[in-house]
C-alpha cells in the first residue's frame, strides 16, 4: 500500500472511532444535544433572522466606504480569532486524546510516523469540518438569499476549510510538546495533577471575572491587519460593494500552504520523540503516599477503631492518587459563573447566592467518598464483603473521610460568606452552623442512597479518562434530598404558604386546565412533612447502607 492509502486507513479508523464511543455514549450525546439546543440553537436563529435583511441591504448599494471599512475588520477580526480558538481546542485535543494513539505497539510498528500523523490530523480536520461547514454553509445561504447571488455559499465553505487545513495541523505540534512536557519531562510530570487543576482554575476564574472577553476583545482588535485575518478576505468575496484585498487571499492561501507543510516538517520528528519515549517515573511517590497517609491518621481521634481508620485513610488515598475520581463534584459550579462575575463586578455576595454556595459545600460533602460505597471498592469487592470489615465500620469510615475533608472547608466558606453578604450576625451564625451540621450528615444521607443505585462500572470522564463514578440515579435522588427539605424549610421560614398558594391559583388562571386551589394551610404541612422526612432521612438512609453492606450478595 502507498502512503496515501495508509494515512487515509488511519484517518478512517479514528473517526469510526470517536464516533462509536460518542454514539455509544448517552450521557455525551445529552450534552451535545443541550449544548446544540441552548447555544447554538439561540445563534442560528439570530443568524437565519438577521443574514438575509443585511444581504438584502448589501446587494441595494446602501454599503459606504465607512460601512465597508467596518464590515472588513470585523470579518478579518473575527476569523483571526476564529482560527485562534481552533488552534486553541486543538492543542486541548491533542494533549487529551489525539496524541494517546490507542493500541501504539500496534500502530507504530505497522507504519511510518509520518502515515500515522497524516491520517491523525486528517480525522481531527474531518471531524471538525463536520460541524463547521453545514453551519457556514447555512449561515452562508441565509445571506445569499437575500444578495440574490451564490457567491457567498461558495467561499464559506473554502474559509472553513482553509482554517482547519492550517489551524489542526499547528495545534497538534503544539499538543505534543505539552503532552509530552506533562507525561515525559519527569520535573513537569510530577506536577501534572497541579497543574492541569491550575490551568481549569485559571480558565473559570477568566471567564468569571470577564477577563476571558478582554483577551479576545484585544485579539479581535490585534489581529485584524495581521496575516492571521488575511484568509477573512476570501469571504468577502461573496459580499456585494464590497472590495476584497486580492493581494490578501494570495497572501492567505501561500502563507497556509508553507504553514502547513512547516507544521507537518515539525510534527514527524515531535511525534516519533513523544511516542517513542518512556514516560515519566516519580519514584517517590510511594514515600509521600505512606507519610501523607500517617498523618492523616494522626488527624483522627484515638477513641476511632483500626478498621474505621483504615477506611477512612484508604478512602482519602485512593482519591489523592485518582483525582479525576472527583471531576464530577465540580460540574455544579459550572452553572454558577454568570453570579461569580456579577459578584467580581458588584464587589458584593448577594444573600441568596451565600446560601447556594453553601448549600454547595454541604452538596459536595456527601458525594466525596459516600455516594458509590459499593461500586468504589472496584476490583477490591469481593475480598472487602468477604472480610471480617462489617458495614458499620465501612459506612463509618467513608463518613469519617467525608468530614474529616469537608467540615473544615464548610467551616471556612459558611464564615466567609457569611462576612462578605449582607446577612445579619445571628443569619450567618445560623448559615455557619447549618453548614458544619450538613457536612456531618449528608455523608450518611450519600451512604444509603448510593449503596440503592450503585454503580461498579468505569465510565469516561475524559475523552481518554475513566473512572468508577456514582450512577446517575444516586446523583438526582441524593439532590433532591437535599433540596427538597432544604426548599421546605425556606418556606417555613419566610412564611411563604399564602404566597405560594396565590402564585399557584394565579398561574392556574392563566392555563386551559381546570382551576387548581391550594390552601396555604396544605402547603404548610406539606413543607413540615418533606422538612421533617429530611431530617429523618439520614438516619434510614445510614441503617440501610450498613445493612446492604452487611447482606450484600455477589453475582
Amino acid at each position: 500500500m502507498g502512503r496515501a492509502p495508509i494515512s487515509m486507513t488511519v484517518a478512517e479508523t479514528e473517526v469510526r472511532r470517536t464516533v462509536r464511543a460518542m454514539v455509544g455514549n448517552r450521557t455525551k450525546l445529552l450534552m451535545m444535544a443541550a449544548v446544540a439546543l441552548f447555544v447554538l440553537g439561540p445563534v442560528t436563529a439570530l443568524g437565519l433572522l438577521f443574514l438575509p435583511e443585511l444581504g438584502e441591504q448589501a446587494a441595494a448599494g446602501t454599503v459606504s466606504t465607512e460601512v465597508a471599512t467596518t464590515v472588513t475588520e470585523i470579518v478579518t477580526g473575527g476569523v483571526a480569532v476564529l482560527w485562534v480558538s481552533l488552534v486553541v481546542m486543538s492543542i486541548l485535543r491533542t494533549v487529551t486524546t489525539v496524541a494517546n494513539v490507542d493500541e501504539p505497539a500496534f500502530l507504530l510498528l505497522s507504519t511510518t510516523v509520518r502515515n500515522i500523523i497524516i491520517g491523525i490530523v486528517a480525522a481531527e480536520t474531518a471531524l471538525y469540518a463536520s460541524v463547521l461547514i453545514p453551519l457556514a454553509v447555512l449561515f452562508a445561504a441565509a445571506f445569499a438569499y437575500g444578495t440574490g447571488t451564490v457567491l457567498p455559499v461558495l467561499v464559506a465553505p473554502l474559509l472553513v476549510a482553509l482554517l482547519l487545513l492550517t489551524a489542526i495541523p499547528v495545534g497538534f505540534v503544539i499538543g505534543v510538546w505539552v503532552r509530552h512536557l506533562i507525561t515525559v519531562y519527569e520535573p513537569v510530570a510530577r506536577y501534572r495533577t497541579l497543574l492541569f487543576a491550575a490551568f481549569w482554575l485559571v480558565y473559570f476564574s477568566a471567564i468569571a471575572t470577564g477577563g476571558l472577553n478582554v483577551v479576545m476583545w484585544s485579539l479581535f482588535t490585534t489581529l485584524q491587519t495581521s496575516p492571521l485575518g488575511w484568509p477573512g478576505h476570501l469571504l468577502l468575496v461573496g459580499v456585494p460593494g464590497i472590495d476584497p484585498s486580492m493581494v490578501g487571499i494570495a497572501g492567505a492561501v501561500a502563507g497556509s500552504s508553507l504553514l502547513v507543510g512547516v507544521a507537518f516538517i515539525a510534527g514527524i520528528p515531535s511525534a516519533q520523540r513523544h511516542w517513542f519515549a518512556d514516560s515519566a517515573r516519580t519514584d517517590d511517590e510511594e514515600i509521600d503516599e505512606k507519610t501523607s497517609s500517617d498523618q492523616l491518621s494522626g488527624l483522627l481521634p484515638g477513641s476511632v477503631s483500626r478498621p474505621v481508620r483504615t477506611v477512612a485513610v484508604t478512602a482519602v488515598r485512593r482519591t489523592k492518587r485518582a483525582p479525576i475520581r472527583l471531576a464530577y463534584a465540580g460540574y455544579p459550579l459550572l452553572g454558577v459563573l454568570g453570579f461569580i462575575q456579577q459578584i467580581i463586578e458588584t464587589g458584593t455576595v448577594p444573600s441568596f447566592m451565600a446560601v447556594v454556595f453553601c448549600l454547595y459545600v454541604v452538596w459536595t460533602t456527601g458525594v466525596l467518598f459516600t455516594l458509590n460505597p459499593l461500586g468504589d471498592l472496584g476490583p477490591a469487592l469481593p475480598a472487602v464483603v468477604t472480610s471480617t470489615l462489617t458495614g458499620r465500620q465501612a459506612i463509618r469510615g467513608r463518613m469519617l473521610a467525608g468530614a474529616l475533608v469537608a467540615v473544615p472547608l464548610a467551616l471556612l466558606v459558611s464564615l466567609a460568606f457569611g462576612i462578605v453578604s449582607p446577612l445579619s450576625l445571628k443569619q450567618a451564625t445560623a448559615l455557619a452552623a447549618g453548614t458544619v451540621v450538613g457536612a456531618v450528615v449528608t455523608p450518611a444521607l450519600a451512604s444509603g442512597i448510593g449503596s440503592a443505585f450503585p454503580r461498579f462500572g468505569s465510565v469516561n470522564v475524559t475523552n481518554n479518562r475513566e473512572a468508577v463514578m456514582p450512577s446517575k440515579t444516586a446523583f438526582v435522588v441524593y439532590t433532591l434530598a437535599i433540596v427538597l427539605p432544604t426548599i421546605a424549610a425556606l418556606v417555613i421560614y419566610l412564611e411563604a404558604p399564602e404566597t405560594i398558594a396565590g402564585l399557584i391559583a394565579s398561574v392556574a388562571a392563566w392555563t386551559p386546565v381546570p382551576d387548581i386551589s391550594i390552601s396555604a394551610r396544605a402547603i404548610t404541612v406539606g413543607a413540615w412533612i418533606v422538612l421533617i422526612g429530611g431530617l429523618i432521612a439520614p438516619v434510614v438512609s445510614y441503617r440501610y447502607a450498613i445493612e446492604r453492606f452487611d447482606w450484600y450478595a455477589l453475582e
